[in-house]
């Protein structure tokens, strides 16, 4: 096949002035060099795109592909995830990973947990603030965790995401509205282990390939995957392939979550466990970071025996499934 490969690359972003944070759910030249590199090896032709503007400017040119391998984050607003897919649907081009609604549902943490509770899955009760002068609290229960209800990569988590007096709060949420400029989710905050499993494949077809425990030591910034955590893991990050009944139950619940959204071809599901040793879903990630050693997704799978390859190849695999009827 042609595969065209949308990505939105970091480096470009960064010549134009933005900062690492505003950056960092974007691609390195690794990612792409490694995704290209695999798609070759599986014996596709690969024609590297770029960003949605790009995109836009090949289109118009009249450019098309057999499929699109998809990686594009968008910088701005709610659905900046699904301007790719939704673009390339208005063009009937196939493309990877999954629809623009799943992508806009994901990236919003409050719609992805209504859905996730109405199919009986276990989240937390939360709430949304989007003026910190009148927070009403679930139960009044300190301590609690507030983060930008949509952005991904830890932005906006940092050790005073966990606040333990009102004060604390509604200072947090100020801050984070108008740095983040959106809505902050406030829900108790979960002291257990903390796990993130990846799921390939689309409906019937999806199974969890792994489940990855997080840990933290005295060089963590604090005990949750903040954003100074993802970003400095290879010191700050104790990440061990979990098993036992704990595995166990983060795999199911995973493989549940991929289901009730509607997720395609792959997803990473976070979780985390109360003092109680109940496992809660925290978010879905329905673009998964790709880059080899360090995203969480192919860290993991490595711990659980796949190659890059092979998760490449299932991705395609999915979506080739879903879109030609195989």
């Amino acid at each position: 096949m042609i595969i065209g490969f949308s990505y939105d690359l970091k480096d470009d972003y960064l010549k134009e002035g933005f900062s690492k944070e505003q950056t960092a759910e974007f691609d390195s030249s690794v990612t792409v060099d490694s995704v290209e590199n695999a798609l070759k090896s599986l014996g596709h032709e690969v024609d590297r795109i770029g960003n949605l503007f790009s995109l836009m400017r090949r289109l118009l040119n009249g450019d098309r592909w057999d499929l699109v391998f998809n990686i594009a984050e968008g910088m701005y607003g709610s659905g900046r995830e699904a301007l790719v897919p939704a673009l390339l649907d208005a063009y009937r081009i196939p493309y990877t990973f999954s629809d623009p609604l799943v992508h806009a549902v994901t990236l919003d943490k409050a719609a992805t947990k209504r859905i996730l509770r109405d199919n009986g899955l276990p989240v937390t009760d939360f709430v949304i603030v989007s003026d910190p002068a009148s927070i009403k609290l679930p139960d009044g229960k300190y301590p609690y965790f507030v983060k930008p209800v949509g952005e991904g990569t830890g932005k906006g988590i940092t050790p005073r995401s966990i606040v333990h007096s009102y004060q604390e709060l509604s200072a947090q949420c100020a801050e984070l509205i108008s740095v983040f400029n959106q809505p902050v989710i406030v829900e108790p905050f979960l002291s257990g282990r903390e796990a993130t499993a990846g799921v390939l494949g689309t409906d019937t077809d999806a199974y969890c390939l792994g489940v990855m425990e997080i840990g933290f030591n005295d060089k963590s910034d604090a005990k949750i995957h903040s954003y100074f955590n993802k970003e400095n893991c290879e010191f700050a990050v104790e990440y061990t392939l979990a098993k036992g009944n704990f595995a166990d139950i983060c795999a199911k619940t995973s493989v549940a979550a991929h289901k009730a959204i509607g997720i395609k071809d792959a997803c990473r599901v976070d979780m985390r466990a109360d003092a109680d040793g109940n496992i809660y879903i925290m978010e879905i990630n329905s673009l998964p970071g790709l880059m080899p050693a360090r995203s969480d997704l192919i860290l993991l799978s490595g711990m659980a025996g796949y190659t890059y390859q092979q998760v490449i190849s299932e991705i395609v695999d999915s979506a080739e499934k879903r879109w030609f009827k195989k």
